[in-house]
């Protein structure tokens, strides 16, 4: 399972990258509000610093076909990685079909899914990736990662390629769950990447070989 981060900080962009274990950036409005400067200067930065073979996933903002496609391609032109992040819905669906059976295609992650037919339907439109919100599925009683896992088995079965992107990660645990449920990639915030580094055992043994070693040179 590859893992995307999910954020549009620069600092945190940075420093991740540097443990070469990133293979993409997802953003949404919210992530891309909290940061300062131009939004399409902060898109060709991020895009510079994943690099051009890495999809950074940039959200539209219009709520008609014809206005996500018109987005769409201009966010597009930002970078050779720009993936174009488009909310499920009928005006969504039409968005990227269009923009997949178009002669310069544009590859499309459809976000905001909460359900296997919402999955389907994205995957069978044409988009390259699929991301399901599976902590705010569990904020409300049901099973987010039991949605990753059903996605998995009907993609296979089916043989679409689109690409599970687990997203609205709660916790280290549940990077855990949805790589074995079967998700391709989980899109993780900086917090919950770091978190997954760490362990109280791993500090003890450190603490441990340390404190051998000075008694043992003394």
């Amino acid at each position: 399972m590859q893992f995307f981060l999910d954020t549009a900080n620069l600092e945190e962009i940075k420093e991740a990258v540097s443990w070469g274990v990133i293979g993409g950036l997802t953003t949404n409005p919210t992530l891309v509000a909290k940061e300062k400067g131009s939004f399409e200067t902060l898109i060709r930065q991020i895009c510079r610093l994943l690099g051009e073979e890495k999809p950074v996933s940039v959200e539209v903002l219009a709520t008609t076909a014809a206005e996500m496609e018109k987005e769409a391609r201009l966010l597009a032109e930002i970078a050779p990685n720009v993936v174009i992040k488009i909310p499920i819905g009928v005006e969504g669906l039409k968005t990227v079909y269009n923009l997949n059976r178009s002669a310069k295609k544009v590859p499309c992650n459809v976000t905001l899914v909460f359900s296997a037919n919402q999955a389907l339907l994205a995957a069978r439109a044409g988009a390259r990736y699929v991301s399901p919100f599976i902590g705010r599925l569990d904020d409300l009683g049901w099973d987010g990662v039991g949605l990753v896992r059903d996605m998995a088995a009907i993609f296979k079965i089916q043989a679409l390629e689109a690409q599970i992107i687990a997203a609205s990660i709660r916790h280290p645990l549940h990077v855990q769950e949805v790589a074995l449920a079967g998700a391709q990639i989980a899109t993780v915030p900086f917090n919950i990447l770091k978190q997954m580094t760490q362990h109280p055992l791993t500090d003890l043994g450190v603490e441990r070989f340390l404190t051998d070693w000075k008694q043992g040179r003394h």
